[in-house]
């Protein structure tokens, strides 16, 4: 085997290390494959390249390998990785609406039995208990069951 081919196996395995390091940490298959690279890159410049050879590409990759894990697990390199921001939000759900019964709106749809209403402003999905309501009917909300805002038609 040519030293091309074992300066690209020793390339790929530091290649490999570092993808381990910076963008897939924790012990996994692509570190395993990078240090099988190294190792098979290693062998094969002493058997076929001779002791000096062999001794160079030893310490070559060795010293590569230990930069490599060195800059990539400095707590300031792994900063610029890591997410640090909180996400505080949260999504609107209808079982803590701001819509209390007995609020009054106008619908805007059809109701059959389901539809759209206006109620302050805002548009919100109402089902009604079975009548059918045409739109731009005042209703009053009866209640919340089971993530529906339950509407009848106001007097």
């Amino acid at each position: 085997m040519d030293w091309i081919t074992i300066a690209l196996l020793l390339f790929f395995g530091l290649l490999f290390l570092v993808a381990e390091v910076l963008f897939i940490p924790g012990t996994t298959l692509v570190g395993l494959v990078g240090f099988a690279l190294l190792a098979a890159g290693i062998w094969f410049g002493y058997r076929d390249l001779g002791s000096t050879a062999g001794h160079v590409t030893l310490v070559t990759a060795a010293v590569l390998a230990g930069i490599i894990i060195y800059i990539g697990l400095r707590p300031k390199n792994m900063q610029r990785f890591a997410l640090t921001e909180v996400n505080n939000t949260s999504v609107w759900d209808v079982r803590r609406s701001d819509i209390e019964p007995g609020s009054v709106g106008r619908t805007l749809s059809a109701l059959r039995p389901a539809g759209t209403a206006l109620f302050d402003g805002d548009r919100r999905e109402v089902v009604t208990r079975g009548e059918f309501l045409a739109a731009g009917t005042v209703v009053r909300v009866l209640g919340i069951e089971q993530n529906r805002i339950v509407v009848e038609q106001a007097a």
